[in-house]
């Protein structure tokens, strides 16, 4: 479940401005990218307990989500993708979270790969997407690695949790502290050490069997294990401060971007207890000693209500910052710097007002809702293990804060 969190604004240099060959997404693939995950997502719905007891997503689903284009949705065109703009990407991955939480949190990992191998040389790039746009990375962002300084490149040894997607995985990076005699190099000055992420075949990687968890069990986060490979220096990229070898707004500052996307998982999460919720109600459900069916209940209406306009304020939210940030990535270097600390304070807000909402919803549904078998206990699990991402910490909301009072903006924790 690796994402990023803890990135300081992105660098001046990592932005620039769209020109005419960088126009927006053609309409008709967004019309047909839409219109095939929303019409997979019945099937998700209904397979999601399969895919949870699997603990990853079944191959053949695997197969129909490529084929709807979800893996080549930030590809760029030059390379066979869409290169869709962020508010597009939003819509699918909700869409897909909405009719199952481990689906949507797996395509929305895989599908930020281009954004990571954008980080490597342009040779490197083209080569790795010669056969085709429909790649997938997974890996670990945290610095659970050592890289020693090699002839060309750097001796790898690690291990790293949470790398979701990493069994159907085309490559698997890890994030390394940089060493040189067995000594961890210093960073810039009063930083820590100096960081690299390195990029290896998925096949010369050890997949570990270790995810069982509360929620979001179908998205296969093992931990990946990598010991003394060496990684030539060209499959190898700085993955905070990194330059992009393709133009377009969705390559500046992608970690900024990451955050939405998880943003979108926890509405589309959230949308679909809510849509599990009113299923439920609609057959004339009844607690035990209630009086009357619960949804003639005043109460469970009002909170139904309540939970409802908070995932639909959480969605508008989501859009404003894509919108604001996608504007600020074609071209407005301070826009961008300022809008850093408010999209990272937006997630914890996001992942609070989802989580709420759901809650509602398990406690709503009664004692049925304690079953395994319940869809709503299993969008319960998935939100409160989708809480506990580093990403979604409170500590966050202090860059807004910070940001508002004129303070500077410093890391959450």
């Amino acid at each position: 479940m690796s994402l990023a969190v803890g990135t300081p604004p992105p660098p001046l240099w990592n932005r620039h401005t769209v020109t005419e060959q960088e126009a927006p997404m053609d309409e008709r693939h967004r019309d047909d990218l839409i219109r095939a995950v929303r019409d997979l997502a019945p099937e998700l719905s209904t397979r999601a307990g399969d895919i949870e007891q699997a603990r990853e997503l079944p191959a053949d689903l695997l197969d129909r989500l490529r084929a709807a284009g979800c893996f080549r949705m930030f590809v760029p065109r030059s390379h066979g993708g869409y290169e869709a703009d962020l508010r597009t990407g939003l819509t699918v991955l909700e869409t897909l979270a909405r009719a199952d939480g481990s689906t949507g949190w797996t395509v929305m990992i895989g599908a930020e790969t281009p954004h990571l191998l954008a980080m490597l040389p342009r040779e490197r790039f083209d080569k790795v997407y010669a056969d085709g746009p429909d790649v997938v990375v997974a890996g670990g962002f945290a610095p659970q690695g050592r890289a020693e300084l090699a002839d060309g490149g750097y001796l790898v040894d690690g291990r790293w949790a949470f790398a979701s997607g990493a069994r159907h995985a085309d490559w698997i990076f890890g994030n390394c502290v940089l060493t040189g005699d067995g000594q961890p190099l210093p960073g810039p000055t009063g930083r820590p050490p100096e960081t690299r992420s390195m990029l290896f075949p998925a096949e010369r990687v050890t997949v570990l069997d270790t995810w069982h968890t509360l929620g979001l069990r179908g998205t296969g986060s093992d931990d990946v294990v990598l010991d003394g490979l060496f990684c030539p220096a060209e499959e190898s990229f700085d993955l905070f401060t990194g330059v992009p070898c393709v133009p377009g707004p969705g390559f500046v500052a992608p970690l900024v971007h990451f955050v939405l996307h998880l943003g979108a998982v926890a509405v589309g999460i959230a949308g679909g207890a809510l849509d599990d919720m009113t299923a439920l109600l609609a057959d004339g459900r009844q607690r035990l000693y209630a009086r009357t069916p619960l949804a003639d209940s005043p109460a469970v209406r009002e909170r139904l209500g309540r939970a409802d306009l908070n995932v639909r304020a959480a969605r508008a939210l989501l859009h404003a910052l894509a919108d604001d940030l996608w504007a600020a990535c074609a071209g407005d270097p301070a826009a961008l710097v300022a809008l850093h600390p408010t999209i990272s304070a937006s997630l914890p807000w996001v992942t609070e007002v989802c989580a709420a909402a759901v809650d509602t919803c398990y406690r709503a549904a009664g004692g049925g809702a304690a079953r395994d078998s319940s869809p709503v206990q299993r969008r319960f699990r998935d939100i409160h293990t989708f809480a506990q991402h580093a990403a979604a910490a409170e500590g966050w909301l202090g860059n807004n804060g910070a940001q508002l009072l004129g303070r500077p903006v410093e890391l959450a924790y």
